[in-house]
Parts: C-alpha cells; structure tokens; sequence
C-alpha cells in the first residue's frame, strides 16, 4: 500500500521550532519531488515547501522563507519540515504530499499548534 504518514506535530510557543517528517512506505521516495502543505482553520489548503528529486531545489513559501528548511533523506525515506521562529499564524494540519504514478498521494496530517 502506497502510504506517507507525518509526525512531529504538537503544541509550542511563539519562538520555538519543530521538526516534522514524512515516511513513505510501499514506494522509495528517491524518485520524487515532495511538497509539505497546511491547512488552517477554515482556510484553504496552502502549499509550504517543496523539494526536488535530488535535493539540491527547494521552494517556500514567502510566510515561512527563512524560518522553515525542508530537506530529505532517502536512506530513511524520509522528507522533513524544520520549522523555527513559530508564530500562532503557523497554526494548522501539515500535510505532505507526492505525485505518483498520476496519483496525488497524502499522508493523514500532523496538528502543529503554536500558542502561548
């Protein structure tokens, strides 16, 4: 079965960092770009980063450019989001997503919560 599941979700306050991560099981992430997306409370789903295949190419979004890294792991299949300098706008489920096989592909989600 073709699966990403994150973790690294929780609860911290303004300031501090989190490290999330999506694992892949059933495929090798190694062939694919992989983007991390949130969703806020009744807001749209909003695309945050992304990486290419072979890690040199990244993107961010302007709201996180500077305080969020994404970088991949192959060896773990694995893709993280270090996440520093959290504001309460950070707020949401962290979704990460691939396109596989003509297939867009999504792990359940992890609840990051930034408040004091």
């Amino acid at each position: 079965q073709l699966q990403l599941v994150e973790s690294g979700g929780g609860l911290v306050q303004p300031g501090g960092s989190l490290r999330l991560s999506c694992a892949a099981s059933g495929f090798t992430l190694d062939y694919y770009a992989i983007g991390w997306f949130r969703q806020a409370p009744g807001k749209e789903r909003e695309g945050v980063s992304c990486i290419s295949r072979s890690g040199i190419s990244t993107n961010y979004a302007d709201s996180v450019k500077g305080r969020f890294t994404i970088s991949r792991d192959d060896a773990k299949n694995t893709v993280y989001l270090q996440m520093n300098s959290l504001k309460p706008e950070d707020t949401a489920v962290y979704y990460c997503n691939v396109f596989l096989g003509g297939v867009s592909i999504w792990g359940q989600g992890t609840q990051v919560t930034v408040s004091s």
